[in-house]
């Protein structure tokens, strides 16, 4: 009883997480925003028994890449920024409340036509969770998707480096 409780909790702060991430005003503090919102989807990884993509998601997220994302925060000097106009909550209310209409809708429909996801057991989710079995479908199955995925992020490492470089000259 305490996972499925633990998971939705983790998921209402996560999305407000989310929320405070895009009303932020403040640069920094929408990362940091972000880092929540990261560490709870971690913690929603390991409520479904994906410790190894948990794990990985803190890492490689909420560490390396928002550390990456603070360097260019800071070094694109983002508080010089123009003020932003005042919110209107009334457009945010509505879209609120679109959204749970559409999701109302969207569940009617897949209760309609039983496109329901059939729950697996723990046993069958750690095994499909864990690091020997993703490296295999990583390796075998995807190998030419994480080839792309790598020459595409080369290529931008370049580009930024390219403009950084520019810049300062």
């Amino acid at each position: 009883m305490a996972a499925p409780s633990m998971f939705f909790l983790l998921a209402t702060v996560a999305v407000a997480a989310a929320l405070g991430m895009i009303i932020a005003r403040n640069p920094v503090s929408s990362a940091l925003w972000l880092v929540l919102n990261l560490f709870c989807i971690a913690g929603l990884y390991l409520t479904l028994n994906a410790s190894f993509i948990g794990v990985i998601q803190i890492l490689v997220y909420a560490g390396a890449i928002m550390v990456l994302f603070l360097f260019v925060i800071m070094l694109l000097n983002l508080s010089a920024l123009p003020e932003l106009e005042e919110i209107e909550w009334t457009s945010i209310g509505g879209f609120a409340v679109g959204l749970v209409l559409l999701s109302q809708l969207l569940y009617v429909v897949a209760l309609q036509f039983e496109l329901g996801v059939d729950p697996i057991g723990a046993e069958a989710a750690a095994e499909a969770g864990s690091a020997a079995s993703l490296g295999e479908i990583l390796f075998t199955r995807y190998a030419l998707h994480l080839q792309v995925a790598g020459i595409l992020l080369l290529a931008a490492t370049v580009g930024a480096v390219l403009l950084a470089q520019r810049r300062f000259q």
